[in-house]
């Protein structure tokens, strides 16, 4: 089995066209169809139907694919890796990061690395915590940078936590707390709240903390962007617990301002992951120590 039938097999699933992954290839349909007959004679079993015109993966094929982008992925990222230690102003670092970790903590340490590295092409992907799991699982990335609270298989990956993030109530200035020094979890059962949604890792971590001070918001809004929810808490729609890293210009500009809860402290860690079986890159060795040396005294 050569790569290049893999990658013929990895385009036609995508797109499930002969014309159109023979276009993506630059080769002939027929050139497309002798390289997948050939692989599904490698592999013993079918990998597509054809049924009229359309064409469907089997459910060989649906299997077979995450593995053969695995391999097409570790390949392309064994010979980066390899021409990176003679030479570390080429290729790409590709890692998956949270939202709030890719637009809040990361930034800084992007431009400090590019300064370091300008030749290296940065790949972050930001999305939804089983979506970079599952491409942390396919080699699609190197290495993620999540909260601690997203579950990580720490037997198969390496994780460790370099930054405490502290997570504290908003509310808007004009809210009757705004000018106190604190308040209690009691005092705040009859606000409205606008929080992630019940499925988001931050939303989860709340409720947990909550659990343990018998405490539940009984009026929620929900909105799964960060920003939509801070503008929330700017025009008076409600409450909410964010990310002091997050919330920085907001209080400095007298948008928002921070009301310590008594006897609460909801602290959370950012880790980086990658697994346990591949070495990294120079270029992902270089930019993990400098996020170690930025926050690791934090």
């Amino acid at each position: 089995m050569n790569f290049s039938k893999l990658q013929t097999f990895i385009t036609l699933s995508d797109c499930l066209s002969f014309t159109e992954a023979a276009e993506q290839l630059y080769c002939s349909q027929p050139a497309v169809s002798m390289q997948i007959q050939s692989l599904e004679k490698d592999i013993g079993v079918p990998l597509f139907d054809r049924i009229g015109k359309k064409l469907y993966l089997t459910k060989h094929g649906q299997h077979f694919k995450p593995y053969a982008e695995q391999i097409i992925n570790l390949y392309h990222s064994a010979k980066e890796h390899v021409r990176q230690l003679d030479d570390l102003s080429f290729g790409t670092l590709s890692f998956g990061a949270s939202n709030f970790v890719g637009a809040h903590l990361l930034p800084a340490v992007l431009g400090e690395f590019n300064s370091l590295s300008p030749g290296i092409k940065i790949n972050m992907n930001i999305t939804s915590s089983g979506a970079l799991t599952a491409m942390l699982e396919n080699n699609k990335v190197e290495f993620l940078i999540v909260s601690d609270h997203i579950p990580i298989d720490e037997n198969r990956y390496h994780a460790r936590t370099f930054y405490q993030d502290e997570l504290v109530l908003i509310v808007n200035p004009a809210h009757r707390l705004a000018h106190e020094s604190g308040c209690t979890l009691a005092e705040l059962a009859d606000e409205m709240w606008v929080l992630k949604p019940h499925q988001s890792a931050t939303r989860s971590y709340l409720e947990r903390e909550f659990g343990r001070y018998g405490f539940s918001p009984p009026q929620r809004i929900e909105i799964s962007n960060l920003e939509a929810i801070k503008q929330s808490v700017v025009h008076g729609l409600g409450i909410s617990i964010v990310s002091s890293l997050a919330i920085r210009h907001e209080v400095q500009n007298g948008q928002l301002v921070v009301v310590p809860i008594a006897g609460v402290s909801l602290l959370r860690g950012i880790r980086y992951a990658y697994h346990r079986s591949i070495h990294l890159s120079p270029a992902a060795t270089r930019f993990l120590a400098l996020l170690d040396g930025m926050f690791g005294n934090e």
